[in-house]
């Protein structure tokens, strides 16, 4: 995990970093707020009229999207198979955000990684197109 923000951050300042991780909370908070007042409203539009429930206030709509991804969220998000099938190793395995093997992307990179780059953007200039009017860029 750490060769990936190290990879991620090579070339950024420590502002452009502290700036970064401003925005992504300040970004997150927002969603969550935002997310908790549309489910309120969904509910209170919803639910009243079609089953003849009580409206929400925000911290209860909050408090239930907890509940129900506690209850239905289950192991490695929603897979196919029930969350009792599978062993916590497995989910672990499975998880999107495993980053278990970037540990060797920085011996790669220094091995490998310069020139394979290099060839790929040979063949990338070798490829290119004689037409103008073929260019990927606009």
């Amino acid at each position: 995990m750490t060769s990936f923000f190290t990879h991620k951050f090579r070339e950024k300042s420590p502002i452009e970093i502290v700036g970064i991780i401003i925005f992504g909370v300040i970004a997150i908070t927002g969603l969550a707020i935002l997310f908790g007042f549309v489910i309120m409203w969904l509910w209170n539009w919803l639910m009243p009229d079609i089953f003849g429930l009580t409206t929400l206030t925000y911290w209860q709509a909050v408090g239930l999207f907890i509940l129900l991804k506690i209850f239905l969220g289950g192991c490695c998000g929603g897979s196919s198979k029930s969350s009792s099938e599978k062993s916590k190793d497995e989910c672990k395995k499975d998880s999107k955000t495993d980053f278990s093997k970037w540990k060797y992307y920085d011996k790669f990179w220094k091995e490998e990684g310069d020139q394979h780059y290099k060839q790929y953007i040979e063949r990338q200039l070798n490829q290119a197109p004689e037409d103008p009017s073929e260019s990927d860029v606009e």
